[in-house]
């Protein structure tokens, strides 16, 4: 009934907010830490006053689990600094060994408790589940994004004590044995409505992120996303830039007005679209400036291309067919430039002079051969002299 009510699966999580619950998970040490120091006292106590090897087995079991546990974490962090970025199905075995280690660490917990409740010692019992009810608490607050493992968690630190004190029939028991099963129920409860909350919190938030890198008129990127797509796209690989601008742009807006202004870079903005790959990259700089990453760099010039040929068509707004003309700068890495700058500086070259020349598209490897062949004549004729 409970896995009914509640959005329990991976699937029902989108990538971006299920890598963030893995990297929260991994975020903190001193759960793990405080865990593992609280029964270790508590052990050498109950060791020391009862003499029980068991208890004293259970407190080193404890350590090593917490130990192994904090191996994990930095070795998690650690990954996460390294390329190539952290894909789904890695996160999922970061994600099963997390939940192994601190099911682990709930067992001994319970174990632990279980055995003090034997050995009879009343305050050695307070302590020991203490201990457990305050890991318990800690699971519903790190848990709550991951509700089976933390449903795991809490049956393994209640169900040895429980069991237990009902293998102790007097009412003492029966009734401490009764409130561990409600405070496992009650946890579980405040798990499901804090999944709830968090996932729509997260959700929400990767939402406005989404919006705040898109342009609200065309619905590509804006221009902040080149800031941190671009060098990303640029460190895996060959890319190509084409930075677009469109001719007789102001014209038609100053005669039929900004409405249809923007229904004409709409319509841009859709056949570009329509060209790129789905991991190519639209942007729009500001007014009717556009800029296309393209990952397939060695087809830069046929995208060149047919960047000119689909802006140029016309345009059907309203009825009125509108034509306009595009000049297209490109600039292909690494030989036009290996940073994010350097590309975006040639390809506003290049698109310069495709302006000059009053439309169609430029290389930017034109120019540099251009430049190269021209600063050769000028040394030869200084030679000559």
């Amino acid at each position: 009934m409970f896995f009914n009510r509640m959005e329990s699966g991976r699937a029902s999580i989108s990538d971006p907010v299920y890598m963030e619950v893995i990297t929260g998970l991994h975020g903190t040490t001193m759960p793990t830490v405080l865990a593992a120091a609280c029964q270790a006292m508590v052990g050498a106590i109950t060791t020391y006053e009862t003499g029980d090897m068991v208890t004293a087995g259970l407190s080193v079991a404890g350590v090593v689990v917490a130990i192994v546990r904090l191996f994990e974490i930095f070795a998690f962090r650690r990954r996460l600094a390294y390329p190539p970025q952290l894909g789904r199905a890695e996160a999922v075995l970061w994600e099963r060994r997390y939940v192994a280690g601190t099911v682990a660490t709930a067992l001994v917990l319970g174990v632990f408790a279980a055995r003090s409740i034997v050995l009879g010692d009343a305050l050695c019992s307070v302590m020991a589940i203490g201990i457990g009810f305050g890991f318990g608490a800690g699971v519903v607050a790190r848990l709550a994004l991951r509700p089976v493992a933390a449903l795991l968690d809490l049956v393994a630190i209640a169900a040895p004590a429980a069991i237990v004190t009902f293998m102790q029939p007097d009412l003492r028991h029966v009734g401490l044995g009764l409130l561990i099963l409600m405070y496992v129920v009650a946890s579980f409860e405040m798990v499901r409505l804090s999944f709830n909350a968090s996932i729509n919190q997260i959700t929400l938030k990767r939402q406005f992120e989404q919006l705040s890198r898109l342009d609200p008129m065309t619905g590509v990127s804006n221009r902040s996303v080149l800031a941190t797509d671009l060098p990303q796209m640029l460190a895996a690989g060959m890319i190509a830039v084409h930075t677009l601008d469109l001719d007789r742009f102001k014209e038609a807006n100053d005669r039929f007005g900004h409405p249809v202004g923007d229904a004409l870079l709409k319509q841009v903005a859709g056949r570009l679209k329509a060209l790129a790959a789905q991991d190519d990259l639209v942007v729009r700089m500001g007014g009717d400036e556009f800029v296309l990453v393209q990952r397939a760099a060695a087809d830069a010039e046929a995208m060149a291309q047919r960047i000119v040929q689909s802006i140029s068509a016309p345009y059907d707004i309203d009825g009125q067919m509108i034509e306009l003309g595009v000049s297209v700068g490109v600039a292909v890495a690494p030989d036009d430039g290996r940073t994010a700058e350097a590309l975006l500086s040639r390809s506003d070259k290049a698109l310069y002079r495709a302006k000059q020349e009053r439309g169609g598209y430029v290389l930017a490897r034109d120019l540099r051969m251009a430049d190269a062949s021209a600063s050769g004549q000028i040394l030869a004729e200084e030679l000559a002299a």
